[in-house]
């Protein structure tokens, strides 16, 4: 990856405001997501986060305020919410990676082939992607376990599936809509040690959703959502 800007936010959100019909999910977010840092985005159920985590990976445009996302340094800051569907899809196929409760992985595909998605889509060769998909799976410590179906994992095995997939073309962004929440506490443990270790090797921007306060004591930083708006965070670590 390239080197990454400290000097300025990798995201920022300025007057982030969404809505579903008369529903008002977002109510005026400002938020600045400072390259490499584990940011944890806490709050009860319906408080809007996973709207904000949205609207932060262009999936969802605001209905008013703006999303920037300012990347390695040599490119020019772009505006999420300014662009077309066409081109924010481009931008979460090329720049971000996503991990969600349920790891969403493709039951008909092998574990190698899951992870080999994100590559194939953007043209890597079918032998490169499968070369490079048993590589991570391999740093995840599911040696031997590409053949498998998901249905043939473990839920802890099959999270880090989903993990490789969302880290194996090196995102600038990892967006995480609570990666655990599916597991009991011993693998949300392996699955967040494991995952934390390899973004911070790779210097990776970590976005994550979550209830859970032992999860979010993973992170370097912390803010709460509350009725769509957003609280002061605080440092977990330096």
């Amino acid at each position: 990856m390239s080197t990454i800007d400290t000097r300025s936010p990798i995201l920022s959100a300025r007057g982030v405001r969404h809505s579903f019909g008369q529903t008002e999910a977002l109510r005026g977010i400002d938020l600045d997501v400072h390259p490499g840092e584990v940011l944890a985005v806490m709050g009860p159920s319906g408080s809007g986060k996973s709207t904000l985590l949205h609207c932060l990976a262009g999936v969802l445009v605001p209905t008013r305020g703006s999303v920037t996302y300012g990347p390695s340094a040599g490119r020019q800051p772009v505006e999420i919410s300014a662009l077309s569907e066409p081109k924010r899809a481009r931008l979460r196929l090329t720049d971000f990676g996503f991990v969600f409760q349920f790891g969403q992985l493709l039951p008909e595909l092998s574990a190698v082939d899951n992870v080999s998605i994100p590559m194939l889509l953007g043209g890597t060769k079918r032998s490169e992607a499968r070369r490079r998909s048993a590589d991570m799976l391999d740093r995840l410590g599911l040696e031997g376990l590409g053949a498998k179906l998901p249905g043939e994992l473990s839920g802890g095995q099959a999270q880090r599936v989903a993990v490789a997939r969302a880290l194996v073309t090196s995102p600038a962004v990892l967006f995480a809509d609570e990666p655990t929440g599916s597991l009991d506490s011993l693998g949300s443990e392996n699955v967040l040690t494991i995952m934390l270790e390899l973004v911070r090797e790779f210097g990776t921007t970590v976005v994550m959703i979550t209830h859970d306060a032992r999860t979010a004591a993973y992170a370097d930083r912390e803010v709460i959502v509350r009725d769509g708006v957003i609280g002061a965070g605080y440092r977990v670590s330096p």
